[in-house]
């Protein structure tokens, strides 16, 4: 379909096209239910750098496709929280190295799930956690579509 001046308008207001967006999704929950499932410990199956950062970028343009960015922001808190602890991390040594002279830390490890780790936690029980609060996101990030 072309875009003209008419359907413009439309853009900020309604996704035009969405079936095929629907298919894409539904294709990758059914990918990342099957990564899931043979995921579990022990792990099987192993995704990498590749592999999440192309869903990750998926999900980035499906946002911006379904005008919905922030809320994207808030359903990913998880992957938020984990990229602000290294930048926190590595910003407070920055900074603590060119005021004191000698680098200190805010967390034990970088990114904060290492952190944990170095607390004493359990590896499944950081995932558990970790999967509570991807829950927890979710839920208020649907709760903010019917604010709007």
């Amino acid at each position: 379909m072309k875009l003209t001046l008419k359907h413009v308008g439309c853009l900020s207001e309604a996704v035009i096209e969405p079936g095929e967006l629907t298919v894409f999704c539904a294709a990758m929950i059914g990918a990342g239910l099957g990564f899931l499932w043979f995921n579990c410990h022990p792990a099987e199956v192993f995704m990498g750098d590749t592999g999440s950062l192309a869903l990750g970028g998926a999900l980035g343009i499906i946002a911006v496709l379904i005008h919905q960015p922030l809320v994207l922001v808030i359903a990913g808190g998880v992957f938020v929280m984990e990229a602000v602890s290294v930048m926190v991390q590595t910003g407070w040594f920055k900074f603590t190295r060119i005021r004191t002279g000698t680098g200190r830390r805010v967390f034990l490890m970088a990114p904060l799930h290492h952190h944990f780790e170095k607390k004493g936690w359990y590896e499944s029980q950081v995932v558990m956690r970790f999967y509570i609060l991807c829950f927890l996101f979710a839920v208020v990030a649907l709760s903010t579509l019917k604010i709007r």
